[in-house]
């Protein structure tokens, strides 16, 4: 080092200036400047890099105290000093009563001194969350799921046989007020009843009308939402049907949905413009089937790693970031996760960013079971590849079950009338992703 430039056999290493230090760590060169910035060489110039002597990402479940400090996974140094906390030198948020900063399921956790616990989400805002430590174990009895359709040419007595075989105890459908498709369903709900099977019913309305155009308004959405789920539920609630889903992908809907190739973990992502309509939607649909059944379980449904649209939901907030709004709360979160979205408990955020565990995510926001209503590989694969992907991905869900809450995974679909999705076509089974999804529900009880 020579007038704080960094040299190599007499000649200069690059471009350097106000450099303090120069080290030597695992086999690779350092340099620190005056500002203390660290700069690792690559063989042709400097990256900059934290100082190699911190270690890499922490580990799971690391806080300060006891640590000075912690690593997420782009390398961010994360500390806390007199109760704010900071990234690389930069407060994060508002937070500024720090007693514990927690890094837990590739998200930072913060505790006040006042007990409560927040979430480092969207825009570096702090959100109020439970410990995403708790051990939340779901209930049993409804962990094994399946996805199927109304208009199924199966009866209703081959249905509940081939459910009770398969080994499942849920079986998902859409349902709306349409009048045959409605009894349709009270036919399965009266079948499924004394077979001790749950119906899990979406009532499938949505942002658009009748003619497939945008509601006019909130309220407008909201009425039809209602209107759908008094009558869904009216006609259901006798048979024994306790849980529904209120609305299908909804905030991956064209007129929600700004770029769908976004993750939706910022606000931003969603029509600022059209929110109303589906907030409307929703509001209407829980509202609805409440004032029927005031006991009925009431899920809102997203997709691939839509925290943005579901804690503006419960907040009550637009994607503007505007607040004051009607809130959403459900009382089941309900998820879809085909294998194009990536690990759900390692899923990916925005710009393609590093992956976070969504379940334990929604456990500690929202507070209530979690649901995976529809999941698969893509409808291209083999026959082979999909058995193990059932396998393998079943298995990943069903261990998360008793620590995270998730009380059911539901597999899209029964029959699809092709090798796409389904495990059999019109009675016959697909034998390699059948006997996968059979054999692994008849091993692992859901207990």
């Amino acid at each position: 080092m020579v007038d704080g430039s960094v040299y190599r056999n007499g000649a200069a290493a690059g471009n350097t200036y106000n450099v303090s230090l120069i080290l030597w760590y695992g086999g690779a060169i350092y340099h620190e400047g005056t500002g203390g910035q660290f700069y690792g060489w690559n063989g042709s110039g400097w990256q900059s890099c934290n100082d190699p002597r911190l270690g890499g990402t922490s580990a799971d479940g690391t806080s300060i105290p006891p640590a000075s400090y912690l690593i997420d996974k782009v390398g961010a140094i994360w500390t806390v000093e007199n109760g704010i906390v900071y990234r690389n030198r930069s407060a994060v948020g508002t937070m500024s009563n720090a007693a514990l900063l927690l890094w837990y399921g590739g998200k930072f956790w913060a505790q006040s001194t006042g007990g409560q616990f927040y979430v480092c989400a969207d825009a570096d805002q702090w959100l109020p969350c439970n410990d995403p430590r708790i051990v939340t174990p779901a209930s049993a009895g409804s962990f094994h799921g399946i996805n199927g359709h109304y208009d199924y040419l199966y009866s209703t007595t081959q249905l509940v046989s081939i459910i009770k075989t398969l080994g499942c105890s849920t079986y998902r459908l859409s349902c709306t007020d349409y009048p045959p498709q409605l009894a349709a369903v009270v036919a399965l709900a009266q079948a499924f009843q004394p077979a001790g099977l749950n119906l899990f019913v979406l009532i499938d309305t949505g942002i658009y009308d009748s003619n497939g155009n945008l509601f006019t308004s909130e309220s407008a959405a909201y009425t039809r939402g209602f209107n759908c789920a008094v009558a869904v539920a009216t006609a259901l609630q006798p048979y024994g049907v306790t849980m529904y889903e209120c609305g299908n992908e909804l905030t991956r809907a064209s007129g929600i949905i700004l770029d769908s190739t976004n993750a939706g973990t910022s606000a931003a992502d969603f029509n600022n413009t059209n929110w109303p309509l589906m907030r409307g939607a929703m509001r209407g649909m829980i509202d609805g089937a409440k004032s029927v059944q005031a006991d009925a379980k009431c899920g809102i449904n997203f997709c691939v790693a839509d925290t943005g649209a579901s804690d503006a939901l419960w907040d009550g907030k637009q994607p503007d970031g505007t607040s004051g709004h009607p809130t959403v709360r459900w009382d089941l979160t309900t998820w879809h996760n085909y294998e194009v979205y990536g690990d759900i408990f390692d899923i990916g955020s925005d710009g393609s960013g590093p992956g976070f565990d969504l379940p334990t995510y929604c456990k500690a926001r929202y507070g209530v079971p979690f649901m995976i209503s529809e999941w698969n590989t893509g409808p291209e694969k083999t026959e082979t590849y999909r058995a193990d992907y059932i396998t393998s991905r079943l298995l990943s869900y069903y261990q998360a079950r008793k620590t995270k809450n998730i009380q059911s995974a539901m597999y899209y679909e029964l029959d699809s009338g092709d090798a796409t999705y389904g495990l059999m076509i019109n009675g016959t089974v697909l034998p390699l992703p059948y006997n996968a999804f059979a054999s692994f529900i008849a091993s692992h009880p859901d207990t």
